[in-house]
């Protein structure tokens, strides 16, 4: 930058200084900016006037340097030696604020984080294993459960613009507001949820990263994310010149591009989670270090009791929205059981029930849907891939095969399959298995042990199931006949003269 001759400062500083210092009391950001610029174009075309082309020319730059060093200096004065900020606040004051939740009423949480001209609306979705944000690192590749992205749009700051993908500052902030929160969110045991936070800046005027962490956490215990403890951010400023220096809570645009420190704390009640400055000078004292951290924790607690009149605590249950996930725990050794050949039997569970289905190494299951029957449909079907069938108890089953000295049934959802003796099918004896039962029959079954690894089971006794066609049995006590085997028993027991009706004449 170039040196700017200082009789051109203070040509300008006496002909336009008392209209310089009064733009910079002007309160609202936008007022204030546009009482500036039309001040350096009143300024610019008076002396484009009084100046020939190629004097002014030469000298454009050193007009609009000097005006904007002028504004720097009031501003930085006032503050420094009268304790007078640009908007009329004292040094700790903080900008009025207000705080709302569920905002948007489809969205899983949402909040928005008002203070003074700085506004962010904050929006939770909640997700499973499968959305979570996989991270191509230098080193290798990993998965966060958590994550937040910040948008800072043109509109935001009165501009007009393109609307392009994340830039530095926007990966900055949100690495900044993610890392905050990071510490307070509750492992993947407590919520086994991924959770995204999208940060929308409206407004900006100074500390939107900050505005962005209030928001985030009011989002958050919105949502029914139960994390640990809330938390505010604040940024804070300073002013320093030859030895003297003062120390501003809750700076504002225009005091963090004119100070000396940009300095970003946040954390809860009892500690700081996140800390950022940004310096503009050598090195800051111990004394102003000590000053900087006072007031952001006076401030911290300051906007965390705003939280505790809109919100005390996150909420015990999850939107309605929000899919629902259970985990549930399964021996090792049944994971290949579960998943079957090829994927068989977990691509059936997830076409049957609908639901998301994820299975971890240590046996843990996690199933998420929006709809909590399909939930416990499909821990029912697992809890019975998993486990044996208990002798005595009664199952719903389907008939998947028939043959002559009995039929298969399948149960416990199908994963399971046993035989139900002809002789095990009712009270009375049957001549025939078809007389009684088809394939697709909807039976219930007792269980009664194991035969050689296979499953044994009952119909006999059993309340629901089909009753045998008219004329089909006989009682027990009819003669010594046995049932069926198969077919060349059938043979058989024809040639040796049973069964006359079936003859032919």
């Amino acid at each position: 930058m170039d040196v700017i001759p200082e009789e051109i400062i203070k040509k300008i500083e006496s002909e336009y200084g008392e209209k310089i210092e009064k733009a910079a009391t002007i309160h609202g950001k936008l007022e204030r900016y546009a009482a500036f610029d039309n001040l350096k174009q009143e300024m610019l075309e008076k002396y484009a006037q009084q100046d020939n082309e190629e004097e002014f020319e030469q000298n454009e730059r050193y007009y609009k340097n000097a005006f904007e060093e002028l504004v720097k200096r009031f501003v930085r004065n006032a503050i420094l030696h009268k304790h007078h900020r640009v908007d009329g606040r004292d040094l700790d004051d903080i900008r009025p604020i207000t705080c709302e939740i569920d905002i948007l009423s489809q969205v899983h949480g949402s909040a928005l984080f008002t203070r003074g001209e700085t506004q962010a609306l904050a929006i939770v979705t909640l997700g499973t294993e499968k959305d979570e944000q996989i991270v191509d690192g230098l080193e290798e590749e990993f998965k966060k459960r958590f994550f937040l992205h910040y948008n800072f749009p043109p509109f935001s700051v009165g501009e007009t613009g393109f609307m392009r993908g994340p830039g530095r500052r926007e990966l900055g902030h949100g690495a900044l507001a993610e890392r905050a929160l990071r510490p307070m969110m509750p492992t993947e045991e407590e919520f086994p949820y991924t959770v995204r936070i999208v940060s929308e800046i409206l407004e900006s005027n100074g500390s939107s990263s900050m505005a962005t962490v209030c928001s985030g956490t009011l989002a958050l215990m919105a949502a029914g994310v139960p994390i640990k403890k809330p938390v505010a951010g604040i940024a804070n400023g300073l002013i320093m010149e030859d030895g003297e220096y003062v120390v501003l809570t809750d700076i504002m645009g225009l005091e963090d591009h004119l100070g000396d420190m940009d300095f970003k704390v946040t954390g809860t009640r009892d500690g700081i989670t996140a800390m950022q400055m940004d310096i503009k000078i050598e090195g800051i004292s111990r004394e102003i270090m000590k000053i900087a951290l006072e007031k952001a924790k006076n401030a911290r607690h300051y906007i965390l009791d705003i939280f505790e009149t809109v919100i005390k605590e996150p909420r015990k249950e999850i939107s309605d929205t929000a899919p629902q996930i259970e985990q549930i725990k399964i021996p090792i050794d049944k994971i290949g059981e579960l998943i079957g050949p090829g994927g068989k039997m977990i691509k059936h569970i997830i076409e049957e029930t609908q639901a998301d289905i994820n299975i971890k190494d240590d046996g843990t299951v996690s199933i998420a849907s929006p709809d909590r029957i399909s939930i416990n449909k499909a821990k029912a079907m697992i809890s019975d891939i998993v486990s044996e069938p208990v002798f005595g108890n009664v199952y719903d089953g389907v008939v998947s095969r028939v043959e002559v000295y009995g039929a298969f049934v399948k149960f416990m959802s199908g994963t399971k399959e046993g035989l139900v003796h002809i002789s095990q099918m009712h009270e009375l004896r049957l001549n025939r298995v078809e007389d009684m039962l088809k394939v697709g029959d909807k039976v219930k079954v007792k269980y009664i042990g194991l035969d050689k690894g296979k499953y044994k089971l009952t119909m006999k006794g059993v309340k629901g199931n089909p009753e045998p066609k008219e004329g089909s049995t006989q009682s027990r006590g009819d003669g010594n006949r046995k049932p069926y085997h198969n077919d060349r028993d059938r043979r058989e027991r024809d040639n040796r003269g049973y069964h006359r009706r079936d003859r032919k004449y």
